[in-house]
């Protein structure tokens, strides 16, 4: 006869539980979503039910971010589950418990609770899905997302069950290697988190651990056990778990990041929004431009709670310009003939995702494997307001009631644009269509933003460092100095060409 589920000797053992708990910030909007939409918002906020106000971060999705980023942190990007890996090969099955469909699969030891956010205010952004061969904005592809500003702070927790014949140890190096993920800002959260949004950080860890074979600590887990954590925190999750190292990362990546300054001025266009205490006081409410540059709020301080407006260049954006340039790139570079343009088509599509509109029925989906991020402008003047007007074409007068008033940003060479742009799994190809987008962005040849017909949004480079990660790690900076001189150091510059010169030989535009 079966013993009893309650009985002990059928039990799995707890001997030991490991609470870790930490503040995770959001360093850029994000969007945690509840799968519906509305009249008001295509994309709505997910919430806790008991209030239906207060953010909620589930321990699912949270689990979910954790999982991936170890699985691809040990084999590589995009590694794929293998249900029959063992616990002892694989950290991600040890440490969440066999995959989907793997029948013999053990409990996750892990327990990720929901975390409901505080300080929280929502933002609103517009997006919408740009056609590209003319770069213009495609028909019914306009929607509205609601997002979380950055400063929403979620407390984590996480506790961790070891049983009398587990390696304590790995168990702990494979938490600890997970959640270095959220404190280097590898992992992002929510949607579009390819596209600059989710992007986090967390102020600080605390752990405590409780031995429950021996008395104390467990009438302390009893009394206790479920009770936020006090004391110290450390910065460093390695650490605080007493681990010496983490598992060695296997994932490979061309990192580019640049540093440009505003030629001129930009626009990337946003909603006026809802008029502000101040301007209510003082009685300008409904006098902004018709037209303003996007704004994001952003923590005033670390430890404050109030937020500031900041001008943004959005990875929305960014990519948008990025994947328009980069296809007109491959097809010129490719055969013109259908199966060349098929090719061009094709490489755009394994690096920046398949746009689905433009495939038939049927299609499976790829993500973007390009990771492009959110950026502060910094340097740069934002309260000039232009006034324009727009002219019938046939009379070369002004159109009745088409005056319009305009604020973009301003720059000079005081001003700062950071590109930042992660292509996991890269080929080299690949690293040579991006080189050529960095080019494009450094000579203003690229312009971001809207209305570059009239010389908005021109970038012009100053310094960028290039990292490839390939079992070894190679270093490129480059530099802008005098009378269009670009200066390479680190790596050969004989390697930059090499890349672009297989960007040739792939799309074959030489071949009949």
């Amino acid at each position: 006869m079966p013993k009893p589920s309650w009985s002990g000797d059928v039990s799995r053992k707890i001997v030991r539980r490991i609470v870790v708990e930490g503040d995770l910030v959001l360093q850029t909007p994000a969007h945690f979503g509840n799968g519906d939409g509305n009249d008001l918002v295509d994309m709505p906020l997910l919430t806790d039910p008991l209030d239906e106000k207060t953010p909620l971060l589930t321990g699912a999705s949270i689990a979910g971010a954790l999982r991936s980023y170890l699985r691809e942190r040990q084999h590589g990007f995009r590694a794929k589950t293998d249900s029959h890996t063992k616990a002892s090969q694989s950290a991600s099955v040890l440490l969440f418990g066999g995959s989907k469909g793997d029948e013999d699969g053990e409990q996750s030891p892990l327990i990720a609770e929901d975390a409901r956010g505080r300080n929280a205010a929502i933002e609103l952004r517009d997006g919408v899905r740009l056609a590209g061969a003319s770069r213009t904005s495609a028909e019914e592809a306009l929607f509205t997302i609601e997002m979380w500003q950055a400063g929403t702070t979620f407390p984590l927790r996480f506790e961790l069950l070891v049983r009398e014949n587990d390696d304590v140890l790995k168990l702990k190096q494979a938490l600890a290697t997970a959640l270095v993920g959220l404190t280097d800002g590898s992992i992002t959260l929510g949607a579009r988190k390819r596209r600059g949004y989710g992007q986090v950080s967390i102020e600080g860890w605390r752990v405590k651990e409780y031995d429950l074979t021996d008395t104390g600590d467990l009438l302390d887990w009893i009394a206790t056990g479920t009770s936020p954590l006090s004391g110290a925190s450390s910065p460093d999750i390695v650490q605080a778990l007493g681990v010496g190292e983490t598992i060695t990362d296997q994932r490979r990546v061309f990192h580019l990041t640049g540093e440009f300054f505003l030629d001129g001025s930009l626009l990337i266009r946003s909603g006026n929004g809802p008029d502000s205490e101040q301007e209510m006081t003082q009685g300008t409410a409904g006098q902004r431009p018709d037209m303003i540059h996007l704004h994001s709020a952003r923590p005033a301080q670390a430890d404050d709670k109030t937020r500031t407006q900041e001008p943004i260049v959005s990875g929305t954006s960014l990519a948008g310009a990025l994947r328009s340039r980069a296809l007109k790139i491959a097809r010129l570079l490719a055969r013109p003939t259908p199966e060349g343009r098929k090719t061009a088509g094709d490489l755009i599509e394994q690096m920046f995702g398949t746009d689905m509109n433009a495939q038939p029925a049927g299609t499976q989906p790829e993500a973007s494997r390009l990771t492009v991020s959110e950026q502060i402008i910094s340097g740069i003047e934002d309260t000039l307001v232009q006034n324009r007007v727009s002219l019938d074409r046939l009379t070369g007068g002004a159109r009745d009631g088409a005056l319009f008033s305009q604020q973009p940003l301003f720059g000079g060479t005081q001003s700062r644009v950071i590109v930042d742009l992660h292509l996991a799994n890269p080929r080299a190809h690949e690293i040579g269509l991006l080189l050529l987008l960095l080019k494009d962005l450094w000579t203003g040849d690229l312009p971001l933003g809207g209305e570059i017909s009239v010389g908005r949004g021109r970038l012009r480079g100053q310094h960028c460092l290039l990292e490839y990660r390939n079992g070894q790690v190679q270093h490129w900076e480059l530099s802008a100095g005098g009378a269009n001189v670009l200066s390479v150091t680190g790596g050969p510059r004989q390697d930059l060409e090499h890349f672009v010169a297989e960007l040739h030989a792939s799309l074959d535009r030489s071949q009949p």
